[in-house]
């Protein structure tokens, strides 16, 4: 694990989880880049007795997804890079978040210490086990006991965190750097738990914590490929970056790391959770983005 960041927390069960595929990873045939490409809310394989147990349909479930991102990044290997997905739904763990950011109001028994109780995604029902979905609708009828919340945790959230560590590392020590591009997507319009709340947004939203998660020049190579493709792009606002970002993003450590919100209306039926027309388009402007970038870590690698 990289000296930069700070472990997490020890596993938390009394017996090692039933072991379960909370990720895969599509690697490159050579890793030629210094580039790693993750997606840890594009997982759609929903436990069946989580669908079984939520207030929600299946479809309202998904309102959390950023769906289809990771196909939308899905050529990042033929550039050299490799791609980490989360197999499991943002709405069941986020993997963008701190391990232990938990509402004590969602559990029947009393949370450990350790919880982070007080964040404002646990305020706002988006803790790592959340309380509601984007739209603001309750997940669960009752109450959760704390066991539930750290099986998902040791199950899912570790295991997915892990790779992320294990790809960054070996990065580091191939190249000497890192640029860690978190790929995200985001509702058009802000909703009710947003500090945007009902106003459009940009096409995109660049987030690296305000400049301290990543090297200003990786930033604005990504802002002018994207612009390159006639989109409208943002910066830290209302995005500046999750949990990935400000973790692993330690550029005097050699860690960069940027997280890419992509508005959902651009590729995607936000109602219905289905491709829509553009899909291949933005796709295909994507592989320009991922191309560029690999472009531009290769010219640091022959400059040094």
């Amino acid at each position: 694990m990289m000296s930069s960041t700070k472990p997490l927390p020890p596993a938390t069960g009394e017996n090692a989880p039933e072991p379960v595929t909370a990720y895969d990873i599509r690697t490159p045939d050579i890793h030629s880049v210094p580039l790693v490409f993750a997606s840890p809310h594009s997982g759609r394989d929903y436990p069946p007795e989580f669908v079984a147990g939520a207030r929600l349909d299946p479809v309202a479930l998904r309102r959390s997804e950023d769906g289809f991102v990771d196909d939308l990044f899905a050529a990042a290997p033929d550039f050299g890079a490799p791609l980490l997905r989360a197999l499991f739904p943002r709405a069941f763990i986020d993997a963008n978040r701190e391990p232990f950011e938990l509402d004590q109001d969602m559990f029947s028994d009393p949370l450990p210490g350790y919880v982070n109780t007080e964040s404002s995604r646990v305020a706002a029902g988006l803790g790592t086990i959340a309380k509601v979905v984007s739209s603001g609708q309750d997940i669960y009828p009752g109450k959760l006991t704390y066991a539930e919340a750290a099986e998902r945790i040791d199950s899912y959230y570790r295991p997915y965190h892990k790779a992320l560590e294990t790809l960054i590392t070996n990065t580091k020590r191939k190249f000497g750097y890192c640029v860690v591009v978190d790929c995200h997507s985001m509702p058009s319009i802000g909703g009710p738990l947003d500090p945007d709340t009902g106003r459009g947004r940009a096409d995109f939203i660049i987030g690296d914590c305000f400049g301290s998660a990543c090297a200003p020049y990786i930033t604005d190579a990504i802002e002018r490929a994207i612009r390159g493709c006639g989109y409208a792009v943002a910066r830290n606002k209302p995005f500046a970056g999750g949990f990935t970002t400000r973790h692993y993003g330690q550029p005097r450590d050699g860690v960069h790391t940027v997280q890419i919100e992509i508005n959902r209306a651009l590729y995607m039926d936000e109602i219905n959770i289905r491709k829509n027309d553009n899909f291949d388009r933005v796709a295909a402007q994507m592989t320009n983005v991922v191309a560029a970038l690999a472009r531009l870590t290769a010219q640091d690698l022959a400059a040094e």
